[in-house]
């Protein structure tokens, strides 16, 4: 949420663009230029990741289950996001098919990964 609320002091909104609440967020959006849709991914993608991986962590076994798990339910929200805001049909493919399970499973990747431990 942090990304998606810093985004548009970073990437500024169109000129004209109410984001005050998500009826007008929805009938303002076709003004948003793709660097706009920057933030909101990053967000969705890297809280995923970072969710993912804490469950994969407090896991003591199969950390890959409850990695996918976190992604499934982001990628649930996704979706209800999605059909109650809208948005291009570009963006929505991205961020369905590219912020949620890829990025579950790379936490449960991570999360699995053995450090070396130093003499």
């Amino acid at each position: 949420m942090v990304l998606v609320n810093i985004g548009p002091f970073i990437v500024p909104l169109p000129e004209g663009a109410d984001v005050s609440s998500m009826e007008r967020l929805r009938e303002t959006m076709e003004r948003f230029t793709p660097a706009n849709f920057l933030f909101p991914f990053l967000g969705h993608a890297l809280g995923t990741l970072v969710g993912a991986i804490v469950a994969a962590k407090w896991s003591a076994s199969r950390k890959r289950i409850p990695a996918m798990a976190v992604g499934v339910a982001f990628l649930a929200g996704g979706v209800v996001a999605m059909t109650m805001i809208g948005g291009p049909i570009w963006f929505n493919a991205c961020d369905l098919l590219l912020a949620y399970i890829p990025m579950a499973w790379l936490g449960s990747y991570l999360a699995g990964q053995k450090q070396a431990h130093k003499p």
